[in-house]
């Protein structure tokens, strides 16, 4: 599954807001990266992060002035804004509005992003996913906040090719982050009661994780989705990015291949980054919904199979509707 999201990733090569949170073939059922419970480092605040002037109200594009060129010696980081809603904890995924800058120079590294009505990224606090800067900026915060971050370019970026980002490593770095929100991490419709024979659908009263029963039978031959609960949200259109849970069994064994559950986070993508059984479990649903989706091969990976799915394998996928922009 390869997946679409404006966010900084840690594979970044070509710009800060970036397609592709992890680097999956289209081949792939599901992102592969794997959160980390990160403990928070908090980073205290110091003068270069203090001298960089922030106004203006939550959600509202900051009015940002850095005295360039900025000296970052260590990340910083400053809180401008102090929200009191639910706390941004290491792997979670959390809603986020953004501005970078080249603390050198002063100028803009990307467009603005989730600012003045505009929709948010969502990502994970996870240092496997995301570059440092992003995650230290965010963790452990709460929503309504907004931070400065400033950092030597090199700290920020981790392994990214600071070259394609026009930077250097003698450049440092300012974000200004707003923590938008905690996106949920089930969904909350009503139940539906379930289709005739589709598999059996038990979740985990904790987690929220689907245990999938396979019935004695042969799989149809055509895709097949049927709704488990009903959500009343906004309806996923094509080419929309989502955010769900979601985990996927095998017909013939019931064998789990793939889980977002396991992972700790939900995934973001396009529906157009899916297998088209995937996409068609997708849209037109509304968020909030929790659908199964029984996939063939033709409206899977096909002949060429993927990994442990063959050729011939039907998936089951169970998923959890949380989010969805355009």
């Amino acid at each position: 599954m390869r997946t679409s999201l404006k966010a900084l990733t840690a594979t970044a090569t070509a710009a800060l807001l970036v397609s592709g949170l992890a680097a999956c073939s289209s081949g792939s059922p599901a992102p592969t990266s794997t959160p980390a419970a990160n403990a928070c480092q908090n980073l205290k605040s110091g003068d270069a992060s203090k001298s960089v002037k922030v106004t203006g109200d939550f959600r509202a594009t900051p009015n940002v002035t850095i005295p360039s060129p900025l000296k970052a010696t260590d990340m910083e980081r400053t809180v401008v804004i102090t929200g009191k809603g639910a706390e941004a904890k290491g792997g979670s995924s959390v809603d986020i509005a953004l501005a970078a800058y080249n603390g050198t120079t002063g100028k803009e590294l990307t467009a603005a992003q989730g600012f003045d009505g505009t929709a948010p990224a969502t990502i994970q606090v996870d240092d496997k996913a995301y570059v440092p800067g992003l995650v230290r900026a965010v963790e452990c915060l709460h929503v309504g906040s907004r931070v400065v971050l400033t950092s030597p370019a090199k700290a920020a970026f981790g392994n990214t090719d600071l070259s394609k980002l026009s930077l250097t490593d003698k450049d440092s770095v300012v974000f200004v982050a707003d923590v938008v929100d905690l996106p949920p991490t089930r969904a909350n419709g009503k139940a539906v009661a379930p289709t005739e024979g589709f598999p059996t659908v038990k979740l985990n009263a904790k987690t929220g994780e689907p245990d999938i029963t396979i019935p004695k039978a042969d799989p149809p031959t055509e895709t097949k989705v049927a709704v488990l609960k009903q959500g009343d949200g906004e309806t996923v259109q094509p080419g929309d990015t989502v955010t769900v849970q979601y985990k996927g069994v095998l017909w013939k064994n019931g064998k789990m291949f793939d889980s977002s559950w396991s992972r700790g986070a939900p995934a973001t993508f396009q529906t157009t980054g899916v297998v088209a059984g995937f996409k068609k479990a997708l849209e037109g649903q509304k968020v909030g919904s929790q659908v199964i989706a029984i996939v063939p091969p033709a409206d899977g990976y096909g002949a060429q199979g993927s990994g442990e799915i063959t050729a011939t394998d039907t998936m089951v996928f169970v998923v959890d509707i949380l989010k969805t922009t355009r």
